[in-house]
């Protein structure tokens, strides 16, 4: 990355013949460390209109294009708040879209609160105006709206998004796209699992968000929160521990060929 200086020299001539001169005013001094910053947020500044931006469901966008394949994690880590009893649950899903075939395969595995030593694997297709559903390996005949809730399942009923996000100067090459770097505060997180209240208290928030604006689509999106008398959408009791958010978006472009489940 070239940095250039620009040095302006101003050049003052004051007549010999006047006795008395009052000092002229100083020019202000250009500061170095300024301008250095300027020009790195020019060279790496996001095409017009992407310096801030918005996606209440993470995935919002998606349906514009021809296919892609997204992963997805929600992770709560703890306990029942001023317990020692386990309060765990996490969700892993892939969502394969195929515009063209109005085709969508979700796949999850769930671990949920009653049930912390089992894991749910749930299949569900949609095939046009046709769905299917898949659990524990059993396709399910005549399964009605759970089939097309799970199939119709967006990243975003999981893990939300943000209202706002403003871009930084990071740029990078994610899952083969071209992204740069944005940023958000806690007030502008929405996230459905989790409710946060009065009486809860946010420890720690981390987060990154990657966006390519070639495709007005995220990329990549990280938070890591450490909470305290949260309380997750399941739940109606408060819980303290770690929240653990993964999303990626991978094959944009790339079509997938997308079939009726195996057993169906």
């Amino acid at each position: 990355m070239r940095y250039w200086l620009f040095l302006i020299l101003l050049i003052v001539s004051v007549s010999a013949c006047q006795p008395d001169t009052t000092d002229l005013p100083v020019p202000t001094v250009a500061n170095i460390d300024a301008l250095a910053t300027a020009v790195v947020l020019t060279e790496n500044a996001p095409p017009a209109g992407f310096s801030n931006v918005s996606f209440p469901r993470i995935d919002d966008n998606l349906d514009l294009l021809s296919g892609w394949r997204a992963e997805l994690t929600f992770e709560f880590d703890g306990v029942f708040s001023q317990t020692t009893r386990s309060a765990n649950v996490r969700t892993d899903a892939t969502i394969i879209y195929n515009q063209l075939g109005s085709a969508r395969r979700v796949v999850a595995e769930i671990v949920d609160l009653d049930t912390p030593d089992t894991v749910t694997q749930l299949e569900g297709v949609r095939l046009g105006p046709d769905t299917f559903l898949v659990r524990d390996g059993t396709c399910l005949t005549n399964a009605g709206d759970d089939a097309n809730v799970l199939a119709d399942l967006r990243a975003g009923d999981v893990i939300g998004g943000m209202l706002r996000a403003d871009n930084t100067i990071d740029r990078a090459i994610i899952n083969g796209e071209a992204v740069w770097r944005y940023d958000f505060v806690l007030e502008d997180l929405t996230l459905p699992a989790l409710q946060l209240d009065a009486n809860s208290r946010v420890l720690d928030f981390r987060r990154e968000m990657w966006l390519a604006p070639e495709h007005n689509a995220v990329i990549r999106y990280f938070v890591t929160m450490e909470v305290e008398n949260a309380r997750l959408v399941q739940s109606e009791l408060p819980v303290t521990g770690t929240v653990i958010i993964r999303y990626n978006l991978y094959d944009i472009g790339v079509v997938p060929n997308i079939n009726v489940p195996f057993g169906c």
